[in-house]
């Protein structure tokens, strides 16, 4: 019953995000909000000048409106999604203003091309963490984190803010390094988001499972448009929401510590743009990968942008199905010995 209620949800957000999409599409275009490339990135780019960007908006809109209309169904005594979600959509709407702004600035504003400066989106970023973990401490009380395969709870204490922030934060940013090709940040984050809406079922987190499932269908949606060759990117507006939110509903189900398995793909092109930039500066001058993110690594080898996408959702499917068994194992065995035990007092 739970499952069926969470794929319909996802079901209902699909159409949903297709239906609008196509009218934001022709707002985006008739405002010419387009794509603007920058210099330094791969000449292949060049041909996505002018794609029109902020498509974002169709999956927070989406995800907005579903879940504020089965919260408004309460009224009628319709318990189909809990309260406790409304954090998790404050927070995807909260980043994805901010990632509005930064699109903005870098198409209209005095940073054209650039967008917001990094400091001043950083630490924004950063408050909007801060304020994020310490309701779910103080608020939600979720657990602090839950050991894969054991079910043991470890608390952390006066050392979760700051690990909470710093997931929130750079889940934020690896989802945003990963937008880069037609499809791709999509297709990671839906498979992401399934695992965790998979992981929240078994575990009796129904909320946030329907949530998740919610996420997924408006991903799908977008992916209609955005698809090679991209009708419309998700720009700052979706890819800094998605992963504030993914590293939310990481931390509300206790298992953020699968994150680097389930979300391969995001933490790998976060580290490979570090480490680029480490190497660099101790060498003075050399490169690790031959431009970063890991996308472009491949793409100045000479993979074709569809063989990069298909690649790396493969590589995600493999690291969200990985991040999924060991929860499931557990809740298999715990069943088996539920039903052991039944049948033995039979």
């Amino acid at each position: 019953m739970e499952a069926s209620l969470a794929l319909a949800l996802s079901g209902l957000g699909f159409i949903l995000s297709v239906i609008w999409g196509g009218p934001l599409l022709k707002a985006l275009k008739h405002f010419r909000l387009g794509k603007i490339i920058r210099v330094e990135g791969p000449e292949s780019h060049i041909t996505k000048m002018g794609t029109p960007t902020m498509g974002g908006l169709v999956i927070v809109g989406t995800v907005a409106l579903v879940t504020v209309l089965l919260n408004a169904a309460s009224i009628l005594g319709l318990n189909l999604l809990g309260r406790s979600v409304l954090l998790p959509l404050s927070v995807m709407i909260a980043y994805s203003v901010l990632g509005a702004i930064d699109d903005w600035e870098g198409i209209r504003g005095p940073r054209r091309g650039l967008g917001m400066r990094a400091r001043t989106k950083f630490i924004l970023q950063v408050i909007l963490a801060v304020v994020t973990a310490f309701l779910l401490k103080n608020t939600l009380e979720v657990p602090d984190l839950i050991w894969p395969g054991l079910n043991i709870e470890i608390e952390l204490g006066i050392w979760y803010i700051p690990i909470a922030t710093f997931i929130i934060v750079a889940m934020s940013n690896a989802v945003n390094f990963t937008d880069g090709l037609d499809g791709l940040a999509g297709l990671i984050c839906a498979t992401a988001f399934a695992a965790y809406g998979s992981i929240a079922l078994m575990n009796g987190n129904t909320f946030v499972a329907r949530f998740c499932f919610t996420v997924v269908g408006a991903l799908f949606g977008f992916l209609w448009f955005n698809v090679h060759p991209a009708m419309m990117i998700m720009g700052d507006t979706g890819s800094l929401a998605l992963g504030a939110v993914l590293g939310v509903v990481a931390l509300m189900t206790g298992h953020w510590i699968l994150l680097p398995i389930v979300a391969i793909i995001p933490v790998s092109e976060a580290v490979s743009d570090v480490l680029q930039i480490v190497y660099f500066r101790i060498t003075k001058g050399k490169r690790l990968f031959k431009m970063a993110p890991l996308h472009h690594h491949f793409e100045l080898l000479g993979w074709s942008e569809t063989q990069i996408v298909q690649r790396f959702w493969l590589v995600g499917l493999l690291g969200a199905m990985l991040g999924i068994g060991k929860p499931g194992l557990l809740v298999a065995e715990q069943r088996f010995e539920a039903l052991h035990e039944a049948q033995t007092r039979l």
